[in-house]
C-alpha cells in the first residue's frame, strides 16, 4: 500500500500542532506502509516540496496555497490513497482523489467554522479556506478526528456527513522525545530563575490559544510565581500589538514576567515544561491540544480550558485542573484560570503528583505507534469499502 500524505507543515518547517502530528506520525507509518510525503516549503530529503506558483507573490495567501495544492495533486498519480492534513492541503487531496480515482482521507485538526477569527489573518481568503474545507470534507471517503470532541464538531459543522465515515484517532506524544529534564541553561539564558515557581505557556499568538485571557488572569496569580510566555508567530499585526500592550501592562504591575517571542527548539521547550510548576493552556478552541500532552510527558501539572478534546487529555483532579470556558462571558474563565493556578502553586506536592500522573497517562494512552496502527486501519477499511462499492 502506497500512501500520498499531503501537508503544509513538515519538519523542519513546523509551527503548529498539525506539523507536530505529521512529523511524529510519518516515521511510524513508514514502519507499516509506503508513504510519499508532499509538503510546502524548502527541499527535504524525505519529502517532495511544493510552493505557490510564480506570479502570485502578491496575491491573497489562500490563493497562493491553492496554487501549491495543484502541483501536489499532479504529483500523486502513483499512490493507492491520499491523506491530507488541514485545509491548506485538503484541496490537493480532493483533487487527487477526483483526478486519479483514489480514496481521500482527511485528518481533522481544526475546523474553519470554529475559527471565525481567521478572517483577520486571511481576509477574503477565509471564505476560500472555508469553501475548500467544506467541499473536501463532504467528498472525502473518510475523516479522522483527533478527539471525540472533534468528531462531534465535524458532524455539527457538516451534518450532511455519514457519521460512519468519521473515525476517532487521538493525537499522540513521543514520551522519549518529551520527558522531564534537569538542564536549566535555556531558562537562565532568558532570565528565568529555575529555583522559583513558574507558570508557563507555550503556543502561538492567535485568538484560538487564548493568550489574552491568560495575561489578564496573571494580574491575580501569586506574585511569588514567575509568568513565562513562550509565545510568538502572531497571526496579525493587530493581535501582536494587543499582546504587546497587555504584557507591558502586566510587567508594570508585577515582577517576574517573561515574554519569549522567538521560536524555541524542542530541547529548550522541554526545559521550560519540565521546570514549570504549572503549565497553562487557555485555548478557546482546541481539537485535542498536543501541547498539553507535551507538558504531561515532561511531568508537569496542567491547568486548561475545558474546550474541545482537552478533557480527553487532561484528567481533572488527576493530571491537572480544567476551567470552564464560555465565550458569552469570559470574566469567570479568567478568574477560574487564576484561582486554579494559585491552587496548585499553593500546594507544590499536589502539583508534582499531578505531573507524575500526567507522565504515566501520556505513556500509557497516547503513543504514536498506536496512532499509526489505527490510521492504517482506517486506510485499509477505506480501500476495502472503495473496492466493494466500485
Amino acid at each position: 500500500m502506497r500512501i500520498g500524505l499531503l501537508t503544509r507543515e513538515y519538519p523542519p518547517e513546523v509551527y503548529g500542532g498539525a506539523g507536530v502530528h505529521v512529523g511524529f506520525l510519518v516515521p511510524r507509518l513508514r514502519e507499516l506502509v509506503d508513504v510519499d510525503v508532499h509538503c510546502f516549503g524548502g527541499p527535504r530529503a524525505d519529502a517532495t516540496a511544493h510552493n505557490p506558483a510564480a506570479g502570485l507573490e502578491h496575491a491573497n495567501a489562500a490563493l497562493r496555497t491553492l496554487s501549491a495544492d495543484l502541483t501536489m495533486a499532479a504529483a500523486t498519480d502513483n499512490v493507492d490513497l491520499v491523506h491530507s492534513h488541514t485545509w491548506y492541503a485538503n484541496l490537493a487531496g480532493h483533487l487527487s482523489g477526483v483526478l486519479h480515482g483514489v480514496p481521500h482521507v482527511i485528518t481533522a485538526h481544526s475546523l474553519e467554522p470554529r475559527r471565525p477569527w481567521k478572517a483577520e489573518q486571511l481576509g477574503g481568503g477565509y471564505r476560500l479556506s472555508s469553501w475548500v474545507e467544506r467541499t473536501s470534507y463532504l467528498a472525502a471517503d473518510a475523516i479522522i478526528a483527533v478527539s471525540e470532541g472533534m468528531r462531534r464538531d465535524v458532524l455539527d459543522c457538516y451534518p450532511e456527513l455519514d457519521p460512519a465515515r468519521v473515525h476517532v484517532v487521538r493525537n499522540g506524544i513521543d514520551a522519549a522525545a518529551y520527558h522531564p529534564v534537569s538542564e536549566v541553561d535555556a531558562l537562565r539564558a532568558h532570565g528565568v530563575d529555575p529555583d522559583r515557581p513558574a507558570v508557563v505557556f507555550v503556543g502561538r499568538i492567535t485568538r484560538q490559544k487564548g493568550v489574552g485571557h491568560l495575561v489578564a488572569a496573571a494580574h491575580h496569580i501569586d506574585p511569588a510565581a514567575q509568568v513565562v510566555l513562550c509565545a510568538g508567530a502572531p497571526d496579525t499585526p493587530e493581535i501582536a500589538e494587543e499582546t504587546r500592550a497587555a504584557v507591558a501592562e502586566l510587567a508594570a504591575a508585577r515582577e517576574g514576567v517573561f515574554w519569549i517571542q522567538q521560536m524555541l527548539q524542542p530541547a529548550e521547550v522541554r526545559q521550560f515544561l519540565s521546570h514549570a510548576t504549572v503549565f497553562v493552556c487557555p485555548s478557546v478552541y482546541e481539537p485535542l491540544g498536543i501541547v498539553n500532552l507535551e507538558a504531561m510527558a515532561c511531568g508537569t501539572a496542567v491547568v486548561a480550558s475545558d474546550v474541545g478534546g482537552i478533557p480527553e487529555v487532561v484528567a481533572h483532579g488527576e493530571t491537572g485542573l480544567l476551567v470552564h470556558y464560555d465565550e458569552a462571558d469570559t470574566s469567570p474563565f479568567r478568574v477560574g484560570l487564576a484561582d486554579s493556578i494559585n491552587e496548585l502553586l499553593a500546594d507544590p506536592a499536589r502539583a508534582a503528583a499531578m505531573g507524575a500522573a500526567g507522565r504515566a497517562r501520556a505513556e500509557r494512552e497516547f503513543s504514536w505507534a498506536s496512532v499509526a496502527e489505527q490510521t492504517v486501519a482506517v486506510y485499509r477499511s477505506t480501500l476495502s469499502e472503495r473496492t466493494v462499492s466500485g
